[in-house]
């Protein structure tokens, strides 16, 4: 259902019903993975998470890492860090 390297790997799935009772699968939502970060990125007016993880992570489609690591709920929230932390590569 997701792909490889997705944070969604793996997770439990349920369903739900909707008001219109329609039933809807969901996936629980995995817990960041905290693991201390090895340095950190000064990051430039431009340079998106995508790009950073394929840098330092040789995954781009591993950005939600980058977020895991800077206690980021939505990518969104490190548009405005200067500095990102890069965790270890799995």
């Amino acid at each position: 259902m997701f792909f490889k390297g997705s944070r969604y790997q793996g997770m439990e799935t349920y369903t739900i019903t909707a008001a219109d009772g329609r039933m809807i699968p969901v996936v629980k939502l995995p817990l960041p993975r905290t693991g201390g970060v090895i340095g950190y990125h000064a990051r430039k007016e431009g340079q998106r998470l995508d790009h950073l993880a394929a840098l330092y992570l040789k995954d781009a489609t591993a950005f939600w890492k980058l977020c895991d690591a800077n206690d980021a709920m939505v990518p969104d929230a490190l548009a405005v860090q200067d500095l990102i932390g890069i965790p270890a590569k799995d």
